[in-house]
Protein backbone atom coordinates (compact mmCIF):
# COMPACT_ATOMS: atom_id res chain seq x y z
CA UNK A 1 0.00 0.00 0.00
CA UNK A 2 1.58 3.24 -0.78
CA UNK A 3 1.02 6.64 0.49
CA UNK A 4 -1.13 9.12 -0.77
CA UNK A 5 -0.13 12.18 0.62
CA UNK A 6 1.54 15.07 -1.14
CA UNK A 7 4.99 15.56 -1.27
CA UNK A 8 5.53 19.44 0.08
CA UNK A 9 8.17 21.63 0.68
CA UNK A 10 7.54 21.36 4.19
CA UNK A 11 8.19 17.56 4.35
CA UNK A 12 11.36 18.16 1.70
CA UNK A 13 12.52 20.86 4.71
CA UNK A 14 11.60 18.30 7.81
CA UNK A 15 13.47 15.48 5.71
CA UNK A 16 16.48 17.31 4.68
CA UNK A 17 16.73 19.26 8.63
CA UNK A 18 16.82 15.83 10.12
CA UNK A 19 19.20 14.36 7.47
CA UNK A 20 21.73 17.56 8.08
CA UNK A 21 21.19 17.33 11.68
CA UNK A 22 22.66 13.03 11.39
CA UNK A 23 24.83 14.06 8.89
CA UNK A 24 25.98 16.90 11.71
CA UNK A 25 25.76 13.92 14.72
CA UNK A 26 27.79 11.27 12.76
CA UNK A 27 30.42 13.85 12.06
CA UNK A 28 31.14 14.92 15.32
CA UNK A 29 31.43 11.21 16.26
CA UNK A 30 33.96 11.17 14.02
CA UNK A 31 35.85 13.60 15.63
CA UNK A 32 36.35 12.26 19.33
CA UNK A 33 39.65 9.94 19.91
CA UNK A 34 38.79 6.78 20.05
CA UNK A 35 38.60 5.37 23.78
CA UNK A 36 38.00 8.98 24.93
CA UNK A 37 34.95 10.11 26.80
CA UNK A 38 33.52 12.59 24.63
CA UNK A 39 32.40 14.78 27.80
CA UNK A 40 35.76 14.93 29.46
CA UNK A 41 37.69 16.36 26.34
CA UNK A 42 39.75 13.33 25.75
CA UNK A 43 42.64 11.85 27.71
CA UNK A 44 43.85 13.24 31.03
CA UNK A 45 47.32 11.88 30.89
CA UNK A 46 50.11 12.62 27.77
CA UNK A 47 53.01 11.12 28.53
CA UNK A 48 56.79 11.93 26.29
CA UNK A 49 60.26 10.98 26.31
CA UNK A 50 62.43 13.11 28.61
CA UNK A 51 65.07 13.34 25.71
CA UNK A 52 61.97 14.15 23.46
CA UNK A 53 62.46 17.68 25.06
CA UNK A 54 65.20 20.09 24.06
CA UNK A 55 67.15 21.53 27.23
CA UNK A 56 66.22 25.04 27.22
CA UNK A 57 63.80 24.87 24.56
CA UNK A 58 60.35 22.96 24.00
CA UNK A 59 57.97 21.09 21.89
CA UNK A 60 54.51 20.76 21.21
CA UNK A 61 52.07 17.80 22.12
CA UNK A 62 48.27 17.09 22.76
CA UNK A 63 46.50 16.14 25.95
CA UNK A 64 43.12 14.50 24.39
CA UNK A 65 42.27 17.15 22.13
CA UNK A 66 44.30 20.15 23.29
CA UNK A 67 47.17 21.34 22.14
CA UNK A 68 49.70 21.53 25.21
CA UNK A 69 53.60 22.73 25.09
CA UNK A 70 55.85 21.30 27.59
CA UNK A 71 59.26 22.61 28.10
CA UNK A 72 62.37 21.61 30.15
CA UNK A 73 63.99 25.14 31.30
CA UNK A 74 66.89 23.14 32.79
CA UNK A 75 68.41 19.59 32.47
CA UNK A 76 65.40 17.53 34.52
CA UNK A 77 63.17 19.99 35.41
CA UNK A 78 59.79 19.90 33.16
CA UNK A 79 57.02 22.71 32.88
CA UNK A 80 53.66 22.41 30.79
CA UNK A 81 51.58 24.82 30.08
CA UNK A 82 48.33 24.64 27.44
CA UNK A 83 49.05 26.08 23.70
CA UNK A 84 45.76 27.74 23.80
CA UNK A 85 46.57 32.06 23.49
CA UNK A 86 44.62 33.51 25.85
CA UNK A 87 44.02 36.30 24.12
CA UNK A 88 41.82 34.88 21.21
CA UNK A 89 42.36 31.00 21.34
CA UNK A 90 44.95 30.48 18.50
CA UNK A 91 47.73 27.99 19.25
CA UNK A 92 51.13 29.09 20.50
CA UNK A 93 54.21 27.06 19.22
CA UNK A 94 57.34 26.62 21.00
CA UNK A 95 60.24 29.24 19.61
CA UNK A 96 63.21 28.59 21.70
CA UNK A 97 62.30 29.29 25.35
CA UNK A 98 59.30 31.57 24.59
CA UNK A 99 55.81 30.49 23.09
CA UNK A 100 54.78 32.51 20.04
CA UNK A 101 51.27 32.90 18.86
CA UNK A 102 51.36 33.68 15.33
CA UNK A 103 47.60 35.39 14.93
CA UNK A 104 48.32 38.70 16.76
CA UNK A 105 51.99 38.31 18.02
CA UNK A 106 51.29 37.52 22.04
CA UNK A 107 54.48 35.93 23.67
CA UNK A 108 55.18 33.96 26.35
CA UNK A 109 57.54 32.91 28.78
CA UNK A 110 58.54 29.02 28.26
CA UNK A 111 59.36 28.48 31.99
CA UNK A 112 56.68 30.32 33.72
CA UNK A 113 53.58 30.61 30.98
CA UNK A 114 53.67 34.50 31.96
CA UNK A 115 52.65 37.21 29.14
CA UNK A 116 55.73 38.52 27.33
CA UNK A 117 54.21 40.63 24.74
CA UNK A 118 50.28 41.26 24.21
CA UNK A 119 47.96 41.42 23.22
CA UNK A 120 47.28 38.51 25.43
CA UNK A 121 46.53 39.78 29.46
CA UNK A 122 46.41 36.77 31.17
CA UNK A 123 49.60 33.86 31.67
CA UNK A 124 48.86 30.36 29.29
CA UNK A 125 46.70 27.74 31.69
CA UNK A 126 49.77 25.48 33.62
CA UNK A 127 49.45 21.91 33.24
CA UNK A 128 51.46 19.45 35.86
CA UNK A 129 54.35 17.80 34.57
CA UNK A 130 56.13 15.30 36.53
CA UNK A 131 59.06 13.78 35.87
CA UNK A 132 60.03 10.05 36.47
CA UNK A 133 63.17 8.64 35.12
CA UNK A 134 63.13 9.53 31.26
CA UNK A 135 59.52 9.81 30.91
CA UNK A 136 57.59 12.62 31.28
CA UNK A 137 53.44 12.98 32.47
CA UNK A 138 51.57 15.66 31.77
CA UNK A 139 47.89 15.93 32.92
CA UNK A 140 45.46 18.81 33.79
Amino acid sequence: MTDASPLTRRTLVSIGSASALGAGVLLLTACTPAGADPGSGGDSTLTVPLSSIPVGGAMSAQLGSEPVVVSQPTAGKVVAFSAVCTHLGCTVAPSGNEFDCPCHGSRYDGTTGDVIRGPAQEPLAKLTATVSGDTVKVSK
